[in-house]
């Protein structure tokens, strides 16, 4: 593997920044920042992209900029572009089925209800490729789009920095680990 292309689901615009749904995103952004990376909007790629090397590894990271349910056509447009192949790929998401601050890689799987990963499977004609899952919990009560759409609770937002650091160091650790396998 070349070049591995790292993906942060979730939701454009200032209105979902801070929710759980975007908890991805943030991931990749805290992942960017910690390794000096610039994120600039890619129209054509549907996303911002940033690239650069982290510890001899080359990466591309990608926020998709079309909203959660379309994230597919904007990872594929960077695999394509980038020329990666699925084994290359990791992508970052919210899981409401994991207890809040639990962090779950897999090599492969379903969507498990995920809209965002159901549109990358049907882009990708696939489920084969790895994925970080961030728990998010569920909701006791209401609805779960409400919930997933809804700002983190002040104890939540008092954990996501460890929670980012974490998952941050199982990013690192994919990454290296890939490395050598494909050395």
């Amino acid at each position: 593997m070349e070049r591995a292309l790292i993906v942060g689901l979730g939701n454009p615009g200032k209105k979902y920044e801070m929710t759980r749904h975007n908890l991805g995103q943030m991931v990749l952004f805290a992942f960017a920042s910690r390794h000096q990376l610039i994120f600039k909007k890619d129209r054509e790629l549907q996303g911002e992209i940033a690239q650069g090397t982290v510890k001899d590894k080359r990466v591309s990271l990608l926020f998709p900029t079309t909203f959660m349910n379309l994230s597919g056509q904007a990872v594929r447009k960077a695999m394509d572009f980038y020329k990666i192949d699925r084994e290359g790929i990791l992508v970052i998401s919210d899981d409401v089925d994991l207890p809040f601050g639990t962090l779950r890689l897999r090599d492969k799987g379903s969507a498990g209800g995920h809209n965002g990963l159901k549109d990358i499977e049907e882009n990708l004609k696939s489920q084969d490729y790895k994925r970080l899952r961030l728990g998010i919990g569920k909701p006791l009560v209401g609805y779960l789009e409400d919930y997933v759409l809804a700002p983190f609770t002040k104890e939540e937002q008092e954990k996501i920095p460890e929670f980012t650091t974490q998952a941050i160091d199982v990013i690192e650790e994919w990454l290296f680990q890939e490395m050598k396998e494909h050395a």
